[in-house]
């Protein structure tokens, strides 16, 4: 990971034979902090610079050209009629300075956004001063990020929505129209009730359809459809950019069209916003972390893994576009009973190895996998007999600490191998040794909460819904799981500063559900604040039937056996089909069958398909452009407007995603958005026509293009170009 950054800018004058360098701006530090983007700086007056003024904006996502000077420096020299531009990697994104028009661009580009930060710069005169100017960045050192503590400044960050525009100036008309009828006298004076304006099932219906004088009958003592009546009269959209009109439907809802700009500027948006399209800053910058899969390191990891992979980092993908401050954690499960059975399974395979099977029985409640089998004769073949001669926890002791590390560092090839990659690798053991565990019995104690029977120390857990008490720690002076669990989740918010806590689990855990979280109220963290998302079985189908075991070892299938059946894209893909509360049929055939019938396959092929298309023209001399609003309002067939309203949904599905813990909701869009997109080409060509309408079909194409490649990018699901 990068280091922070310091920009310092200096323009060299030569006077006769001297040059001369002069400091003439510096800025501090580039940094990002609780998902906001801040720049910390100092600014010095210079002759030719037209007072260093700052402005902030935010425009659409660019291609530079990246000038490298080394690996922790670059540089950005500007001479008389020449333009350059060069770029910096940082922890942040792409840093990319130039000079822009008449202004000096400071920018960063990060998951498609562009940041800009400038200063206006006379370059007439700047350079009659100074022959060349040098923008130097370089990595910060610790004084001189102490030196701009308390000088920073903000960058905000934008993306557009335009289902949410459209939606603003629903709600705008309506209120205005409510408070209009009311200075007229034509309704009652009264407090207007909360509406809702959404997306009508039949866009044959309005664009946008609102409840507003259905909710209000009470409040004016009115009927709706007389309310919606009245409402109309005031309806004003002359200062609408989207709106065009309304329509009274049934009792008294409210149906409104866009004009044909929405759909040309929801294209061109598209384009523009590249990468970052379907972004937004819904999260604020919350803090969150989200905990998956965290599986034993006994043994490999099941379907139930997969699929709580796949959905954990598919929820972590869709809140981080969302604007929150993720954190995607494993927990290694390295302390407790399983460990403890992990070493006594270890130590019989070791002994069985050298004095044979009959003569060392194997536990019957033992881990009985290979990789036991494998582990063992590892350390055989390494160390031989040299634990035959010490005592069993001795023997066991170095079993575990061969063996476990191992086994986490599996755990890891497998899940990034899957495309999964943690920020945080938290070992339960570190709870234990930091006394954090005893640390919650004796805060719990102190709070008047546990009480001891039959030599154990109990919770009592019933106080805060708990269906029974629960033990904290077992007669022989061990702590339980559960206590261990409630340090583990303690440390999360108190120690690290979570705002919420997203858990996957299995559906088999939803018993532990309501206990941890009556334990955060217990110890005063708000057990709201904890969310638990749990998914259903997986079954594996193959040729109809369920589909129980490997082929390749004769045992139930692992994470790692399945990406050898399957496309890992399938895998992905498929995990997140339904939503995480629902069983699902994972079908071994269909995941590898080129198709219409296999929905990524599907989804793929519309990417493919539209890259094609852009070569193929190309090919012919055609190439693509940017259309005017005129151009792109061409677009007027139902199937265009249809799919145009699609992609406008994006930025709200991927909320939903986020909000509702469901990424199966960006599956769900790709299929959809996919079959839109091929009944768009079905019905209208796009080469032949008019080169305007040409351009803007092209145009249409390129935007679905990105659409699919960001939700997919997502998904962490490849978008060919050819199949």
């Amino acid at each position: 990971m990068k280091k922070d950054v310091v920009i310092t800018i200096q323009g060299t004058q030569t006077v006769g034979n001297e040059s001369e360098e002069v400091e003439l701006f510096t800025t501090g530090r580039f940094y990002k902090k609780d998902s906001q983007y801040y720049l910390a700086y100092e600014e010095t007056e210079a002759t030719g610079f037209d007072g260093c003024r700052t402005t902030l904006k935010i425009s659409p996502n660019q291609k530079v050209t990246m000038t490298r000077f080394g690996r922790s420096r670059s540089q950005l020299i500007v001479e008389k009629g020449v333009r350059h531009q060069c770029s910096y990697e940082t922890e942040y994104g792409m840093l990319t300075l130039g000079i822009m028009g008449d202004h000096f661009e400071f920018a960063v580009t990060q998951e498609g956004a562009h940041l800009e930060f400038g200063y206006s710069i006379d370059l007439e005169a700047s350079l009659a001063s100074y022959n060349k100017v040098i923008v130097d960045i370089k990595d910060a050192s610790p004084e001189e990020k102490e030196e701009t503590k308390g000088k920073e400044r903000l960058l905000n960050m934008e993306y557009p929505n335009f289902v949410k525009s459209a939606m603003n100036e629903v709600e705008s008309v309506i209120k205005n129209a409510f408070g209009a009828a009311m200075e007229q006298g034509k309704l009652p004076q009264a407090e207007v009730p909360g509406f809702t304006v959404e997306i009508p099932g039949e866009t044959a219906h309005g664009d946008f359809a609102a409840n507003a004088a259905m909710v209000s009958a009470r409040a004016f003592r009115s009927a709706p459809i007389k309310i919606a009546g009245i409402l109309a009269e005031s309806f004003n959209f002359s200062n609408c950019v989207y709106l065009e009109r309304a329509e009274i439907a049934g009792p008294g809802f409210i149906n409104f069209f866009v004009k044909p700009a929405w759909f040309a500027h929801t294209v061109s948006g598209v384009l523009q916003a590249g990468e970052g399209y379907g972004r937004s800053n819904y999260g604020g910058g919350e803090k969150v972390m989200i905990e998956f899969v965290s599986a034993n390191p006994t043994g490999p990891m099941h379907m139930g893994n997969a699929r709580g992979g796949a959905i954990g980092d598919g929820l972590a993908a869709a809140m981080e576009a969302c604007g929150y401050d993720v954190t995607k954690e494993f927990y290694i499960n390295d302390a407790g009973n399983q460990i403890e059975k992990f070493g006594i399974s270890l130590e019989a395979r070791y002994l069985q190895i050298f004095k044979g099977e009959d003569a060392v029985e194997f536990p019957e409640d033992g881990y009985h996998g290979d990789d036991i089998k494998e582990r063992a004769q590892e350390y055989a073949d390494l160390h031989g007999s040299s634990l035959l001669d010490v005592s069993p926890e001795e023997r066991r002791h170095a079993l575990i600490d061969y063996a476990l590390p191992k086994n986490v560092a599996k755990l890891r090839e497998d899940l990034e191998k899957y495309r999964i990659v943690y920020d945080v690798w938290f070992p339960e053991s570190s709870l234990h040794q930091s006394g954090a565990v005893k640390a919650i019995v004796d805060e719990l104690a102190a709070r008047g909460l546990t009480y001891e029977k039959d030599g154990a120390v109990w919770y009592k857990a019933t106080e805060f819904g708990g269906e029974k008490d629960e033990v904290l720690v077992r007669a022989n002076g061990n702590p339980t799981y559960f206590t261990a669990d409630i340090a583990y989740h303690k440390n999360k918010f108190a120690d690290r500063g979570f705002s919420r806590v997203i858990n996957v689990w299995g559906a088999d855990h939803h018993g532990h559900v309501a206990r941890l979280k009556g334990a955060m109220d217990a110890i005063g963290q708000d057990g709201s604040r904890l969310d638990i998302v749990l998914m259903q079985l997986v079954r594996l189908m193959k040729d109809g039937e369920p589909y129980r075991m490997s082929k390749r070892t004769g045992k139930s299938v692992t994470l790692s056996d399945l990406t050898d059946l399957v496309p890992i894209d399938a895998a992905r893909f498929f995990f997140n089909m339904r939503e995480p509360n629902s069983t699902l049929d994972f079908d071994l055939d269909l995941a590898v069958e080129e198709s219409s019938q296999n929905p990524v396959y599907y989804v793929q092929y519309a990417h493919a398909r539209i890259c094609s298309i852009i070569k193929n023209l190309e090919a012919q001399g055609i190439q693509p452009r940017a259309c005017t609003a005129q151009e792109l309002e061409l677009l007027c067939t139902g199937e265009e407007r249809e799919l145009i309203r699609k992609l406008a949904q994006l930025p709200q599905e991927v909320i939903n995603a986020a909000k509702n813990y469901d990424p199966a909701r960006l599956t769900h869009y790709c299929i959809d958005t996919a079959t839109l997109f091929h009944k768009f080409y079905n019905a209208c060509r796009v080469q032949g026509e008019d080169e305007s309408l040409m351009q803007a079909r092209l145009n249409l194409c390129m935007a679905v293009k990105t659409v699919l490649c960001n939700v997919l990018g997502l998904l962490k699901i490849t978008a060919p170009v050819s199949m």
